[in-house]
């Protein structure tokens, strides 16, 4: 072997920021001239260097290089012993390098860091930030949390109190802030606090202090007022469009169909109207065959004019009640005023009820001008009033509470009858300001003139 290479000292200490210098001796024991290059090995490899990077050196002759070793003064450098090397390289005999070994000891340092993520925070029930915890130093490190406010007004806790810190590592640590009392409306109450970061251990390191604040908000928020005044004023103005402008075209609008399904139950049949003008036609026919005989028999014109005159209106009577409701308006004007009212009641679910509300005398005809139909509880299904079996109205509940119709020309219901009222409910209503009933109740009232039936034309006599 031709190299020889050797440190001053084998085991130093550095300190964390610091530089310290190892003497390296290397001695070229062959017979020619050669250049030595050094290659620190080992950890320190990051933070070592060899001054010079190389050195030529005659047979015989021995030199010196220096080893600088600067641990930073950071996570990389850990704290205790870490082993080293320098190769001492032969350019001309890779093959006879020498590695001379030592330990360097670098020495502890704490260095922590803290921030609040977010510094500044708020909320109406509580508040939450993160406290991060950074180990900026070479040696394991347990941190201390606490945390302080200027007044009593609020409560501080952490989700851990305490915090192990690896070198170079970062931790958080969740820290909630409740106000002691609610503030449910108002101007939001701003709370400083501090949280104090302390190394516990063997190394010394001063504590680290941060400022935080919590922004108590109000509960209530403050456009809450004046949303409850525009939803106030909202409704006070729908409520005005409805009774003011939707509420009579919805009445009108069910007011003019029932009016339509009147004119349509009402509406003589072709047969009808045929009988009608027969016996207009009878009536004059009598008429005239009286005038002709009382002429014949001698008797005075105006006796012939009045027999006559009786016989056309009794003709005219009996094409009346052939007619249906169009020819009664002559005898409507003069008979018995009469009214009648009826109450059904349905439950919902069941068959229709029907009730009588008027049966008309025998040898009497009954002309119908007014009828009233109520719902007052606000009931739901349909009402059919009839008479002799013939459909007069069909109403929808939902559609009323109080409903009349009066009849120029009145609905002639002849002797012997009947006018009911069918009820079938669906769902039973709430009268204002009292209980839900058991069943629906609806009622009607008709009113009209009683007048004697009109008799049958006599058969006209052979001569």
């Amino acid at each position: 072997m031709t190299t020889a290479a050797s440190l001053d000292t084998t085991a130093v200490t550095a300190e964390p920021g610091g530089r310290i210098d190892v003497p390296l001796q290397v001695r070229n024991s062959g017979s020619t001239v050669e250049e030595y290059r050094f290659e620190v090995v080992g950890p320190v490899a990051a933070w070592a260097t060899v001054e010079p990077a190389s050195l030529s050196l005659f047979p015989g002759s021995t030199g010196t290089a220096v080893l600088a070793l600067s641990p930073p003064r950071s996570s990389e450098a850990l704290a205790g012993d870490v082993p080293f090397g320098v190769r001492v390289v032969p350019t001309s005999a890779p093959d006879t390098t020498v590695v001379p070994e030592g330990v360097v000891t670098v020495l502890p340092f704490a260095s922590i860091t803290g921030e609040l993520v977010p510094r500044g925070f708020d909320g109406a029930w509580r508040g939450n930030t993160d406290v991060a915890v950074d180990n900026h130093g070479n040696t394991p490190v347990t941190v201390q949390l606490t945390a302080q406010s200027d007044s009593s007004r609020v409560r501080l806790r952490f989700s851990r109190e305490t915090v192990e810190l690896a070198p170079g590592a970062a931790e958080l640590a969740r820290l909630t802030v409740r106000p002691a009392r609610r503030l449910w409306r108002g101007t939001p109450v701003v709370h400083p606090f501090q949280v104090v970061a302390t190394p516990v251990g063997d190394v010394p390191h001063e504590s680290v202090v941060l400022d935080g604040t919590y922004q108590q908000n109000a509960i209530l928020p403050r456009w809450l007022p004046r949303a409850l005044v525009a939803a106030v004023a909202a409704l006070a103005a729908l409520a005005v469009v409805w009774f003011a402008l939707l509420r009579p075209v919805v009445r009108s609008a069910a007011r003019e169909e029932s009016k339509k399904q009147v004119a349509a139950a009402l509406s003589p049949s072709p047969g009808a109207s045929g009988a009608a003008s027969g016996g207009g036609s009878s009536g004059a026919s009598a008429g005239a065959g009286g005038k002709g005989q009382d002429a014949a028999a001698g008797g005075s014109p105006s006796s012939g004019a009045a027999a006559g005159s009786s016989a056309g209106s009794t003709g005219g009577g009996t094409g009346a009640t052939g007619g249906g409701a169009t020819g009664g308006g002559g005898a409507g004007g003069t008979g018995d005023p009469r009214s009648a009212q009826a109450e059904v009641k349905d439950s919902t679910g069941g068959d229709p009820k029907t009730g009588t509300v008027f049966t008309v005398p025998a040898d009497q005809a009954f002309d119908l001008t007014d009828l009233v139909a109520q719902n007052p509880q606000g009931d739901s299904g349909t009402v059919v009033i009839a008479a002799e079996g013939r459909t007069l109205l069909r109403l929808a509940l939902q559609n009323f509470r109080d409903q009349d119709y009066h009849f120029v020309t009145p609905i002639v219901v002849p002797a012997g009858g009947k006018i009911t009222m069918t009820v079938t409910c669906t769902e039973v209503g709430k009268p204002v300001g009292g209980p839900t009933p058991a069943q629906c109740a609806e009622s009607v009232l008709v009113g009209g003139t009683l007048r004697p039936a009109p008799s049958p034309s006599p058969s006209p006599s052979t001569a």
